[in-house]
């Protein structure tokens, strides 16, 4: 008896064991399936993020696409600076308080034979002392930057001091004064007559170089040159693409490269390439970068390192995009990028918004760079030649 029962218990624990051991089987089982199953709904749930991503910027793509399709079907001129850029002075009149007025003269006889009123009464001011500092502050506030605004009204003072002058009499003296800073600047990009002619385009982020080329190389085109665009922004989302839009509508070809190589081997190749096709003009775009960002700056001085490799001329130009409104800083951008890539003339931009233009004036005083042109819309034909006269009118507000 003690036999059979000795027998039975070892039996009950070997069954005991083996349902503990099936039972363990069974939880890690469970333990790997759930494991498993939140793997995949991890792996799902990321592969859910990368198609949300992509057809944001296949949204976003198609967007910029349709707004380039409509403003080239609906080609319109650039608009005149004097309707598109803030006056410095819309309300001169009002901030001369303590002006004299001169009296009109009652119309003769002949005026009132024929009906006509007595002519309006014309507001006049001393150019005094404390006219000139409410010029300046004017102005200053135009981000047009102290040194410079101290020489706008120390030469509109120059043998007028102390005479009563009309509010559109200070308009025409700001706007003279001003022209005659802007004047020597006013130059058209030069060209060369070696080809290919290298033109390298830089510019802090949404500065709108993309923009830019697209325009230069409709105009090129359309004065009969062979031009080849490098896009050589291999960094920003839909950049190259952007460039094709442009290259599509201006009818010029289009040079890329994978996103995330290098910028500088790709102005190589194109260089090369634009050599074999006998273009006159290579657009090298490059990708938006900081002036304070060393090593971004550091890859823009590679790529003219690269470039001379090819030419040692090359590039022939290098114009710095600038967005006016971003104001004084732009005098930080031009120093840092004359430093690096050796700046040959500038293109401002963006001055049909609420930029107030008054930096250009600073930029043309303190580093005489050449102003090529002026950006005053999105359409392919808002990029103007720099007209000083005409910028200066618009700046002050006076109607010749």
């Amino acid at each position: 008896m003690a036999e059979v029962a000795r027998q039975a218990e070892e039996q009950r624990r070997a069954a005991q064991a083996a349902q503990k051991e099936i039972t363990a089987r069974q939880q890690e089982e469970v333990r790997k399936s759930q494991e498993q199953a939140r793997r995949e709904a991890a792996a799902e749930e990321k592969q859910r993020a990368a198609e949300a991503e992509a057809a944001a910027e296949q949204k976003q793509r198609e967007a910029e696409a349709a707004k380039d399709a409509a403003a080239q079907a609906a080609p319109t001129p650039p608009e005149p600076l004097k309707t598109t850029l803030t006056p410095v002075a819309p309300d001169l009149a009002s901030d001369l308080s303590d002006a004299a007025s001169t009296p009109a003269d009652k119309p003769g006889l002949l005026g009132r034979l024929m009906g006509r009123a007595a002519p309006k009464t014309v507001v006049r001011r001393v150019l005094d002392d404390d006219m000139l500092e409410q010029l300046e502050e004017l102005l200053i506030a135009a981000d047009m930057g102290v040194d410079t605004a101290l020489r706008v009204t120390a030469n509109m003072a120059e043998g007028r001091f102390g005479k009563k002058l009309s509010v559109a009499e200070i308009k025409a003296l700001m706007a003279d004064e001003i022209a005659r800073i802007m004047d020597p600047v006013a130059r058209p990009l030069p060209l060369y007559p070696k080809t290919p002619q290298v033109v390298l385009v830089v510019g802090v982020n949404g500065s709108g170089k993309t923009t830019t080329i697209g325009k230069l190389a409709s105009q090129f085109k359309a004065a009969g040159k062979s031009v080849v665009i490098a896009a050589g922004d291999t960094f920003r989302a839909a950049a190259v693409e952007q460039l094709q839009v442009w290259g599509e509508r201006a009818g010029v070809p289009v040079l890329t490269a994978a996103q995330g190589s290098d910028p500088a081997s790709l102005a190589f190749d194109a260089m090369t390439q634009a050599e074999a096709e006998g273009a006159d003009l290579l657009l090298i775009d490059t990708a938006g970068r900081l002036q304070n960002r060393s090593d971004l700056m550091e890859e823009l001085a590679k790529i003219v390192r690269v470039i001379r490799k090819k030419d040692e001329s090359a590039p022939h130009n290098t114009l710095l995009v600038l967005d006016a409104t971003t104001g004084q800083n732009a005098l930080n951008q031009v120093k840092v990028f004359q430093d690096i890539s050796d700046v040959s003339g500038l293109v401002m931009t963006k001055l049909d918004g609420t930029a107030k233009g008054g930096v250009l004036v600073a930029l043309a005083d303190k580093f005489g760079l050449p102003i090529h042109a002026i950006g005053v819309g999105e359409q392919i034909d808002d990029l103007s030649p720099f007209d000083p006269q005409e910028f200066a009118d618009a700046l002050v507000g006076y109607e010749r």
